[in-house]
């Protein structure tokens, strides 16, 4: 399994309602392949997952359908957006088994290179070759 899929994240939530952190510990604990456990910081939950299985925006907003409230302050927002943005391209990534141009750069480039046809003065208008 690669490490880089698994994820170690802290859910913030506001300061009310008060039992946020323990009833959403109880309903995440539900789920299969997640891990949560109380964190030392206040209104924050840890949680540890697998890319394959869920995303921080993914389980988010579904904790936000049930009724919770997350941290809304800005460097908060910014860098759940970061994380947002990594765990979608890094899913993203794992879907795709390599683009064709990609694996073979030099042979697309030689290829097109080839079906033109190369001359000392290719750069010139046909008009000005002919006069050469």
């Amino acid at each position: 399994m690669n490490n880089d899929l698994e994820k170690r994240r802290e859910l913030l939530f506001t300061a009310e309602p008060a039992d946020q952190v323990t009833r959403a510990l109880n309903l995440l604990s539900g789920l299969p392949d997640l891990k949560t456990a109380h964190s030392d910081k206040t209104c924050t939950l840890i949680i540890h997952y697998n890319l394959r299985d869920y995303t921080l925006a993914g389980l988010e907003q579904a904790l936000e359908q049930e009724g919770f409230h997350f941290d809304r302050s800005f460097l908060h927002q910014v860098a759940r957006n970061i994380i947002y943005y990594c765990e979608d391209t890094s899913r993203h990534n794992m879907e795709i088994r390599g683009h064709v141009t990609k694996k073979n750069e030099k042979d697309v480039f030689v290829e097109v290179c080839g079906q033109h046809h190369h001359q000392e003065n290719a750069g010139q208008p046909p008009e000005l070759r002919e006069y050469e």
